[in-house]
């Protein structure tokens, strides 16, 4: 259903909607910084590590499917709250655990709570702002709060690690949660679809068996093998495509996807993500232990990407003039040459020009995922605003996984093929300077530790020019497929 209410309420609405997705974002962006911390504390493996960042959003974009077709039936704002709750709660859990294999686990549930939310948040602002040009405003605001949340976690999250234990970073959840809970009883309308049709549960077993497994191989691609839970999620993808065009109330209209624009934009989504999140993972790792900066100093560091992102506000109406399918491309041409300016820029002994890199990269990107994500949501019916919703969303956060698992498994690789270390190292050294850069710089000495920095110099260099292609590759898809109206 169609919600009415004065411009204040909408706006005010908005706000809680975007804090959500706020909280989020700073959860996301912490974890990048606090990986140095974490790996001294907790000592995981370099797979490990990976799943520390991965594990979080493979359950999040795994459940993303059901949790939008729940907020549809049952009510996006009792989901969206139910799910702040969870969310706010389950930090605590993360924060005090005592193992790599626990904060694993708190990130799994994390990654629960975190579906419950981001459906809810779209499909609300589907249905708050009938308006198109000022949905799209609505959109860029909420784009707006992911990227203040990646400037706010770097600032507050390098704090709290400057001064307290690694775990301190997933407490600032919490007061977030609290706001969103008090403040979403008062101001957000709930809203579902009258006629939501049968539940199937076969459907929402599939959809979980074709993300799941597919993120799992990606994953263990550090490992140097390849899983065969790919051929598990592969075939659990083509029977769910096939369930959905039989039912007359699928949990998703795959044919939506038959659509250029549509599917252009989700594509364009996607690989925004993974090239900004593959970006920021690597690069703040290279921040503290290539160029010796303390947690602060790094997110500080990265302060450029981000409050570039928060400029879309402002660019949105005027970059819509090109045409929708231009714009996108155009954006997405900015964050590639920005990511490919980051190669060299790496070697500079000034940071200030590493800066000026970061910035087509976070605008690019910003830019790109407002358009394609209104492009996505105005494509459905308000009724079925959840679900479409959960599309764009999924692809937002398998783009985070394949962000970190791709970029990170190829960082990891080339920095192990480049890495030459002094014969007569035990074996014990030996596998732990090859395991990581944090690793290593815990057990070798000055000359091989500087060997194993430019190892890794290296290797983020050659990912992020790998990154910088994929996106590249993205800006033509979006300008041959996005129609310009």
């Amino acid at each position: 259903m169609l919600i009415t209410a004065t411009p204040v309420r909408r706006w005010a609405a908005l706000g809680v909607l975007s804090a959500a997705v706020l909280l989020l974002s700073i959860d996301g962006t912490v974890l990048a910084l606090a990986v140095p911390s974490l790996t001294a504390s907790l000592r995981p493996t370099a797979e490990q590590i990976l799943w520390i960042g991965d594990v979080y959003s493979l359950a999040l974009a795994g459940l993303l499917p059901l949790m939008g077709n729940l907020a549809d039936r049952f009510g996006r704002r009792r989901i969206l709250l139910t799910g702040s709750i969870a969310f706010g709660l389950i930090s605590l859990l993360a924060a005090f655990a005592t193992s790599a294999e626990q904060l694993i686990a708190a990130r799994l549930l994390l990654g629960v709570a975190g579906a419950t939310l981001l459906p809810s948040t779209l499909s609300l602002i589907r249905n708050i702002f009938t308006d198109d040009a000022e949905r799209t405003r609505a959109i860029a605001v909420w784009s707006a709060a992911f990227g203040a949340g990646s400037a706010a976690g770097p600032m507050i999250g390098g704090f709290l690690l400057e001064h307290f234990w690694w775990g301190s970073v997933f407490l600032i959840n919490v007061p977030v949660m609290v706001a969103v809970v008090i403040s979403g009883m008062l101001l957000l309308p709930e809203s579902r679809d009258p006629s939501p049709g049968r539940f199937d549960v076969a459907s929402a077993v599939l959809s979980l068996l074709t993300i799941a497994p597919i993120v799992y191989a990606i994953t263990h691609l550090a490992s140097g093998r390849l899983s065969p839970m790919l051929a598990v999620g592969i075939i659990a993808g083509i029977l769910f495509v096939r369930r959905q065009r039989r039912l007359d109330t699928p949990m998703l209209d795959v044919d939506l996807f038959r659509n250029p624009a549509f599917s252009g934009a989700v594509l364009a989504n996607l690989i925004s993500i993974f090239a900004l999140v593959g970006l920021l993972f690597f690069f703040s790792q290279y921040l503290q232990f290539a160029r010796g900066f303390t947690p602060l100093q790094a997110g500080l560091a990265e302060l450029p990407a981000t409050l570039a992102s928060i400029v879309v506000v402002v660019l949105v109406g005027r970059a819509i003039r090109l045409g929708r399918g231009r714009a996108i491309a155009v954006s997405l041409a900015v964050a590639a040459a920005g990511l490919a300016l980051v190669a060299p820029a790496a070697d500079l002994s000034s940071y200030a020009g590493i800066a000026l890199c970061l910035i087509p990269v976070g605008l690019g990107v910003g830019l790109a995922m407002t358009l394609a994500g209104d492009a996505v949501i105005s494509a459905a019916p308000p009724h079925k605003a959840g679900s479409v919703s959960a599309v764009t969303e999924t692809a937002n956060e398998l783009g985070v996984v394949l962000g970190i698992a791709v970029l990170g498994s190829l960082l990891t690789a080339l920095y192990r093929d480049g890495l030459t270390l002094p014969p007569g190292l035990p074996d014990g050294v030996r596998a732990a300077a090859t395991d990581s850069l944090g690793s290593a710089l815990q057990v070798l000495e000055a000359s091989p530790a500087a060997a194993a920095k430019d190892a890794f110099v290296a290797a983020m260099q050659t990912t992020s020019l790998v990154a910088a292609g994929f996106t590249a590759v993205a800006a033509l898809v979006a300008w041959r497929l996005i129609p310009n109206r």
